[in-house]
Order: C-alpha cells, then structure tokens, then sequence
C-alpha cells in the first residue's frame, strides 16, 4: 500500500470535514451559542492535523491503485466519524465518547440509529451538525472532494468505486470529476427543492433545511422527537415522501431524467422492481390496516402506509406512527424491505434491488441450466450482459450481510434485549436503516445498549455504508505492506 498517498487523502478529507464544521459553529452563534466551544476545538485539531499531513506529504498523489483507494475511503470515513464527535462529548451533549461515536457514525452513514431519548433540548447548532453530518455521507464525502479538489489524482477512480454503493460503478460523464460535480448538482438540488417546500408547506427555515438535509441522505434523523409527527401534517408528509423516494432512486436514472432521456429511464429493470415493491407493499399494509387491523379506509392510513414503506424501503427511518403496533403482517413486510433497500447509486442502505434483480435472474439461470445442461445461457441487465465476476460478487456480499446481520445479532444478544431487538438491531445497522424492532423502534432508542455492542454496531454501519469489502480489506496483512 502506498502509506504516503492514504495519509494525503486523509488529511484532504479533514480539512473538508474541517470547513463543514465551520456551519454548525455558525449556527451556534446565531441561534442560542451552545455547543459553540465543541466546534472552536474540533475545528482547530481537525484543521491541523489535516493541513500537516497535506503540507508533509504534498506530491503523493499519484499512482494510486485499488488496495491504496480502498483503505482511503474506509480509512477516512473512521478518521470522520472519530474526530465528528468531538462537538457532542466537548460540549456534553453526549458526554459518553462511545455514545458520540455511535451518533456520529449513525450520521455519517446515513443510518439514523440514535442513543437519544430527548432531542428538542439540545443546541441548534448541535442538531443542524448532527443532520448535516447525514447529508454530507448521503453521496459520500470523497465523491465531494472528488468534485472540489483541484487534483485528485489518476486513480481518483478506485475512490469512487470504493465508495458508490452498487454491484455495477458507471461515471455520469467521461470525466470523473464531471461526474462527481454532475452527482452533487442533482443532491444540492432536489435538497433546496424539498426545502422549499417543506417551508411553504408551514416548516420553519430551521426545520425544513434540517430534514431536506436528513430525508435527501435517506438518513432520518430529527430535530423534533416525536419525528415527522410532530408537525401532523398530511402536506408535509407527501413531500418527504416524493423527495425520499426519488433519493432512492439511482442517481444517474436522474441524471438522464434531466437530460430528458426518459426512454432509458423507463428500461431500467431496478428502478421498476423498485416502484413496484414500492406500491405493492403500501397497497398490501393499508389493506391489513383496514381488514386486521381495525382501521378506517382514509386518507391517513393510506399516508401513514406509503409514508413508512418509503422510508423503510429507502432505510431513510423516519416515523409518523409507532408501525410496531400495527399488525404483524405489516410489520414483517417492512421488516423485508429493510433488508432490500432501494436502487443502487442513490443515497439509500440495504441490500439494494439491482442486487435482488441479478440473484433472481441467476436463480432462474441454474433452474433452466438443471433442465438443459447443454444450453449456454448469459445474463442480461437492461439489455447489457453481465459478467459472471459480478454475479460472483452479487453471492458474496449477500452472503457477508446476511453474515455481519447475525454476527451483530448474536453481540447485541449478550445485553438481553430480546431475540427481535437483538436481530432487527444489527440488520438496520448493516442496512443502514436506522429504528429497528421493538423497544428499539420508532419509539424507543439504541441508548439502553452497552459500550460493546455500540461499538459492534457502529462497525456494521460502515461495513455496510461502504458496501462490506473497503473495510475488510483493511483487515488483510497484506494492505499494510508497501509496495
């Protein structure tokens, strides 16, 4: 591995981090100050450490190969996630490190698991770090620094890949610092879009950007604690959830959107296995509701339905009704669409429908491979044939999942939580999803777990952000050698 190159991008990605935190800190002095010294500190350690390892190792930036972009990005997004959590222990938001740790981490990974009961008390400028440090790993905070550093390198690319949720990495455009800045024009701008309307739709400023920021990343978290039902708005709550759902969708069937290419659009077999999930397991849940259930056919059960299968699909997390009271049927269908997630290449968690649409097709390939042996038959995706290294892939993460999922499970289990909160825990942390079952829910929280659990599930939530491998790969002796 070529230390030198690593520690370069590493110390990039702190000044970046450095300069966001400056927004928080702002936010602080407007609003009621809390918080403001938390910022002051982390800024100036951040900024240094970053600036001494760009200045001593300035002209390391060449040559990168796989193993040197992967350790980047996991590397980075450790480095992240431990120095992001310094304003909640500084300024005694959170005082716990391994809390703020897990909180930070929750954020950066677009989880939106918390530790906390109680959010409306905290600094504003606590929270607007908390839900911007969701919206700055949404796309993924080296893709952002691929589109706004000046060099990035040749092999920026093993960047991008290592980070870009999906089986299948495509650039927008030729070149990839075009696709970087094209990826982040789309964010910036469906995130001012939905902050308008959540404004004009009775939000205030503070509000409406803190969850375009949160719902966008696909993240969830609030700066109300009773969620998006605080507001009890029909309105508000159609909005979030047309602005989640596109989040879920790959960003470059968005891209072509824009460029009005709809024919392509409208081919992607992803994104209809998506839309369909999507309406099947809303129209399946209002129908429980109302036969099983006990509910009124109304506009309400019909919002309070699609509302939590967008964000459950999404692994976005947010709630409008405490879904664990609903009918078992119902809470086992979102409890499968947290383990399908949405489209590859959005800001979305889970295992992501590409992925479900090539097992599907690869299943049905040895079907017919038993009843003809001798007939040779390819893989297409939207007419495009795949190639059998990422079919193999496809197996294997699926395997590791479902593996980190019990591996977590069976961790969380020591602190006898129950076999639900225990199993559902470590699956909407892989996931990305956010609340999980139980006493874990909607209603409940992840601070009555212990220091190791935390720690075991914040693990799994960059296991499953950076798609399992950029972190394993740390774990092998041999990244560590030099070249």
């Amino acid at each position: 591995m070529n230390h030198r190159l690593v520690l370069y991008m590493l110390g990039q990605i702190l000044r970046v981090e450095a300069v966001f935190l400056l927004i928080p800190l702002i936010v602080c002095w407007a609003t009621d100050g809390g918080g403001a010294m938390g910022f002051a500190v982390t800024i100036a350690v951040t900024a240094v450490l970053g600036q001494t390892l760009v200045c001593c190792l300035r002209g390391s930036q060449r040559s990168m190969q796989a193993r040197d972009g992967f350790a980047a990005v996991a590397l980075s997004w450790v480095a992240m996630s431990a120095f992001g959590a310094l304003p909640y222990v500084i300024s005694g938001a959170i005082p716990n490190y391994v809390d703020a740790f897990f909180e930070t981490v929750s954020g950066f990974t677009t989880t939106g698991a918390t530790v906390l009961s109680e959010v409306e008390s905290l600094p504003k400028g606590i929270l607007f770090w908390r839900s911007q440090t969701q919206w700055m790993g949404g796309v993924g905070v080296l893709v952002l620094a691929l589109a706004i550093l000046p060099k990035s390198g040749e092999g920026s690319v093993y960047l991008m890949r290592a980070e870009s949720p999906g089986p299948i990495k495509t650039k927008l455009l030729p070149r990839l610092k075009d696709s970087a800045k094209a990826l982040y024009s789309i964010y910036i701008g469906l995130t001012v879009g939905e902050t308008v309307s959540l404004r004009l739709a009775g939000m205030s400023w503070y509000d409406a950007i803190n969850h375009a920021f949160t719902s966008i990343s696909t993240g969830g978290f609030s700066v109300r604690n009773a969620s998006i039902a605080a507001y009890d708005s029909m309105v508000i709550d159609w909005i979030i959830i047309i602005f989640t759902f596109l989040a879920g969708v790959n960003f470059s069937m968005l891209f072509l959107a824009v460029r009005r290419q709809f024919r392509e659009v409208l081919r992607n077999e992803e994104l209809r296995l998506y839309t369909i999930l999507t309406v099947g397991a809303s129209a399946l849940i209002v129908a429980n509701l109302v036969a099983v259930g006990g509910e009124a056919f109304s506009g309400k059960t019909v919002t309070d339905a699609v509302f939590q299968v967008v964000t459950v699909s999404t692994t976005t997390g947010y709630s409008t009704t405490d879904f664990s009271l609903w009918p078992t049927f119902s809470y086992t269908i979102l409890f499968l669409l947290m383990v399908t997630g949405a489209c590859a290449g959005s800001t979305a968690g889970g295992v992501k429908c590409i992925r479900l649409v090539l097992l599907g097709k690869n299943l049905r390939r040895e079907v017919r491979h038993i009843l003809h042996p001798r007939v040779v038959q390819t893989i297409r995706l939207d007419g495009d044939r795949v190639g059998e290294e990422t079919l193999s892939s496809v197996s294997l993460f699926f395997f590791a999942y479902i593996m980190l999922m019990l591996i977590g499970g069976l961790v969380v289990s020591w602190d006898n939580v129950g076999f639900l909160e225990a199993m559902s825990a470590s699956l909407t942390c892989v996931g990305n999803v956010g609340p999980g079952l139980g006493a874990l829910g909607p209603s409940g929280n992840f601070g009555i777990l212990s220091s190791l659990s935390k720690v075991v599930l914040s693990a799994n939530m960059l296991l499953g952000r950076l798609e399992i491998l950029p972190l394993l790969v740390l774990l092998s002796p041999s990244i560590w050698r030099k070249k």
